[in-house]
């Protein structure tokens, strides 16, 4: 037995998050950590290229830095994916992952994909990220 509004699909409006606005796009993306390394390893200029220096700067100070840069990548593949665009459409940099004093991960945007979120309506950003010795993976939420 399902109680009101459990089993069907939300209608117009009703993609929520409690406390926040309407759902405007959904990314994710997974990296594969040898594969992530062997890049790197091979074009010496992409971590500069990629990351911006607060992102590098705490990488490099994990044991393992390229874990921590895989899922900043990830979180900047599954920001397009939530945007609705792909490669292209803005440089890495202008996708910043910071994070709190709790721990807990935040975007911050400048050029040209501050001005795209804008253009679409984002106001808010949830992202999650995680990492084992295999893979690492960012999902990205859009709210209104």
């Amino acid at each position: 037995m399902t109680g009101p509004g459990e089993g069907r699909v939300p209608g117009p409006g009703e993609g929520r998050v409690p406390g926040e606005g309407r759902v405007l796009g959904l990314g994710i993306d997974v990296v594969d950590l040898d594969r992530f390394r062997l890049a790197i390893g091979r074009t010496p200029g992409l971590v500069e290229r990629v990351f911006t220096p607060g992102e590098r700067a705490y990488a490099l100070r994990k044991r393992d830095p390229a874990e921590r840069l895989a899922a900043r990548f990830a979180a900047k593949e599954a920001t397009m994916k939530a945007l609705g665009v792909g490669l292209g459409a803005f440089r890495f940099h202008d996708v910043e992952v910071t994070k709190a004093r709790s721990g807990a991960p935040s975007l911050a945007l400048t050029g040209a994909a501050a001005a795209l979120a804008g253009r679409r309506g984002v106001g808010a950003w949830h992202i999650a990220l995680t990492h084992s010795a295999l893979i690492a993976e960012a999902v990205v939420l859009a709210l209104a």
